[in-house]
């Protein structure tokens, strides 16, 4: 699938949301592209929403590529994302899964409990989701997240936050 990751690469921010949701869509979910939620004047925006099988899976797609310091982003990305989905729980009451779609192989796959998955293995993420009838929390990603705390403990900070 590497031509995936080449289209990808050279989509605006827009487009790769679209090809993002499109992918949910093809594997039979329903798909909202820039949804906005609020509540008590806090907003909170959402690139997909995927539902399928009562399961709802908010998608925050990250187009970055080649920075030094974009793992340590990409971990702050993650913090902000599992609270966007508390917040969409709170005013939707639907239980939501929270997942980073990211244009290129991250060091890390799951990051707090939020999977990581390059662009170009999406598809088979979501074949994977029909394993997990309650969601991604099962014993084999706890096993994957223990294993990557230590490799992550090794980035460098980010100078700039």
């Amino acid at each position: 699938m590497a031509g995936l990751d080449a289209v990808a690469e050279g989509t605006t921010w827009q487009n790769f949301e679209r090809l993002a949701g499109f992918i949910f869509e093809m594997n039979g979910f329903a798909i909202t592209v820039g949804t906005v939620k609020t509540r008590n004047r806090k907003r909170r925006q959402y690139d997909v929403i995927a539902r399928k099988n009562d399961r709802t899976l908010l998608v925050e797609c990250k187009q970055w590529s080649g920075s030094r310091y974009r793992l340590s982003a990409l971990k702050k990305a993650v913090i902000q994302h599992r609270e966007r989905a508390l917040f969409y729980e709170s005013v939707t009451n639907e239980n939501a899964v929270p997942i980073i779609v990211t244009l290129i192989e991250e060091e890390i796959r799951i990051f707090e409990g939020v999977p990581l998955v390059p662009v170009h293995r999406l598809n088979t993420f979501i074949g994977e989701l029909e394993n997990f009838p309650d969601g991604i929390s099962s014993g084999e990603f706890e096993d994957l997240e223990e294993g990557i705390t230590e490799q992550a403990g090794e980035v460098q900070p980010d100078p700039a936050g």
